[in-house]
């Protein structure tokens, strides 16, 4: 991309974040590893409520969420649940960050990642790759593929160190539906 255009990019998808107070969406992962043939296929849904509440529920094959409320996070593996603080585990506030930034707006921090961007026919794509040492250790970069008509994040890459990588697409996305915070609790 100009320069030019990836400040228009950033200001649309700035603008989106701004007017999106919640956010669900189905979402479809794939997990790649290369010493498997075939990549592992999971689905679920994800729900975000403005400023900091999100939703991980997997639903097939198996049944396990993650959830971000305030500075906490909790797990619920199939009825066995546990939490943890964020302020507790450094990686997991990196990642939280990403994600929710992922979907409020806030994802182009350089301080935090050398960010490119890049355009296709149907995307523009932004790659992140993490400058903090602990992130790098589980994430060698992270791609952004936001379809051109909603600046919205569509599909989002995460590569590994090792090459592994994962893939989530997000279908059936509805904006500023109300959204309980019971939704958060696990």
């Amino acid at each position: 991309m100009t320069a030019a255009e990836i400040t228009a990019f950033k200001n649309g998808v700035i603008n989106v974040s701004k007017n999106t107070k919640t956010l669900t969406a189905d979402f479809t992962q794939f997990k790649h590893m290369d010493f498997l043939s075939n990549d592992i296929e999971t689905s679920g849904k994800m729900n975000f409520k403005f400023p900091d509440m999100l939703l991980w529920q997997y639903t097939k094959p198996y049944s396990y969420s993650v959830a971000f409320k305030k500075n906490k996070v909790s797990v619920n593996d199939a009825g066995k649940k546990s939490e943890m603080d964020l302020s507790s585990s450094k990686m997991f506030a990196k990642l939280n960050g990403l994600i929710v930034g992922t979907v409020n707006g806030n994802m182009f921090d350089e301080n935090e990642f050398a960010i490119s961007y890049f355009k296709t026919a149907e995307y523009n794509i932004s790659k992140l790759v993490p400058k903090d040492a602990t992130l790098k250790k589980y994430i060698k970069q992270v791609e952004l593929y936001f379809d051109k008509r909603g600046s919205m994040v569509s599909q989002v890459k995460m590569i590994e160190p090792s090459g592994d990588y994962t893939i989530i697409v997000f279908k059936n996305k509805v904006a500023n539906a109300s959204i309980p915070d019971s939704v958060f609790s696990n």
